[in-house]
């Protein structure tokens, strides 16, 4: 049986996919476990509905049972996430790909196909703008409760809301002479991460230990209380975080994980190096990290008008000949060279338009006047 908190699952099915389900599990965590589960109980929900004398896998074919389930599942009213519809399908395929297997049935691997998964849709980066992070960070402040420094230490170090309420009450790590890093512990991708933090945010885990002090459940070495389970804290903190939102006056709904795109967005543009930005987020690819960055156009303009002003990063600079000029032919060759030095600084600082054609045309004739003197010069050696 495939387990569930909700009413037992009666179908013919059920068996079947609870022990394939069992077999791919194995190496999953409870929580992707739990998702496998719900997409079979909701496909064998649609077939008991809509195919009720479907009682045997020989039956089941692409059309119409799994095209109507995917038809169904796009019509459904409230939609349904992109994401959500994307992994039901990915789940369901890999369930009927174990049943072809264990079973012997190599049609059932060909019922969902890869054109039927879409594309995923392109994450965009979710920063707060300057007003409202603005507006937010004076309203946390302003109460400077426990839970408004959970989220100025989510917005100053660039944490998960899971790892804040994961954190140790002896986080704080001293890395040299006023130097001070937290230890964020394991987190989404399974690593965990030393992030330097200032005084400010030093301050921020010392309000947070007095509340913790203070507070009348045992001490379990968290710097963050829990009532009940780790669920339930994070559930508490974001609905504090839609309060404050209101309390702002900001009507966009406001979600923690964009203080962590704030962070990386603001990183980046402080000039923190791309390499260390992917180490302060705790990422271990760089796409994934690329997610995180708002670049503006007025961040294209500033990097494209600090490449301008030092143009020699981009053009080497002609060298300049010694100032004394030598006797003879040697002599007009540096004189040559001087001035054709002159002509191309002077010619640099002018903006298109006939004037710089013009110096162009005037360049080009020196070169080979320059060009031609040399040869006059070599029989004279």
């Amino acid at each position: 049986m495939i387990p569930s908190r909700r009413a037992p699952l009666h179908h013919p099915f059920v068996s079947l996919f609870g022990r394939a389900i069992d077999a791919i599990g194995t190496a999953l965590s409870p929580q992707t476990e739990r998702q496998y589960r719900g997409t079979a109980r909701n496909f064998l929900l649609y077939l008991g509905d809509s195919y009720p004398e479907l009682d045997a896998l020989e039956q089941l074919r692409r059309d119409p049972h799994i095209l109507g389930w995917l038809t169904r599942m796009r019509s459904r009213i409230p939609p349904l996430a992109p994401v959500t519809y994307i992994n039901r399908i990915l789940f369901l395929r890999v369930i009927f790909q174990e049943l072809a297997w264990t079973l012997q049935r190599p049609e059932l691997a060909h019922l969902l196909r890869r054109e039927d998964v879409p594309r995923a849709p392109q994450r965009l980066p979710r920063p707060l703008t300057a007003e409202q992070d603005q507006l937010i960070q004076q309203e946390l402040l302003h109460r400077n409760d426990l839970a408004a420094n959970v989220f100025l230490l989510l917005r100053h170090t660039g944490m998960r809301i899971g790892e804040a309420a994961d954190l140790a009450a002896d986080c704080l790590h001293s890395t040299g002479p006023d130097q001070w890093a937290i230890l964020v512990p394991l987190g989404k991708l399974k690593t965990e991460r030393m992030v330097p933090v200032d005084s400010c945010v030093c301050q921020i885990v010392q309000r947070l230990r007095f509340f913790r002090a203070f507070d009348p459940l045992p001490d379990d070495g968290l710097l963050l209380a829990r009532t009940c389970c780790k669920q339930t804290l994070v559930r508490k903190l974001r609905h504090y975080l839609h309060e404050v939102s209101i309390a702002s006056g900001i009507s966009t709904r406001i979600v923690p994980h964009q203080f962590r795109h704030t962070f990386a967005t603001e990183m980046l543009r402080s000039g923190v190096s791309f390499p260390a930005l992917m180490k302060l987020l705790g990422h271990t690819a760089p796409q994934m990290t690329m997610l995180y960055l708002d670049v503006a156009l007025t961040d294209l303009q500033r990097e494209f008008h600090q490449a301008r002003l030092q143009p020699r990063h981009l053009i080497p600079q002609p060298k300049a000949p010694a100032i004394s000029l030598r006797a003879g032919w040697h002599g007009l060759i540096d004189a040559l060279l001087f001035a054709q030095h002159s002509l191309e600084m002077f010619r640099r600082t002018l903006p298109d338009g006939p004037p710089r054609q013009c110096l162009n045309r005037l360049a080009n004739r020196l070169s080979k006047i320059l060009a031609q003197t040399r040869k006059f010069a070599a029989p004279a050696e």
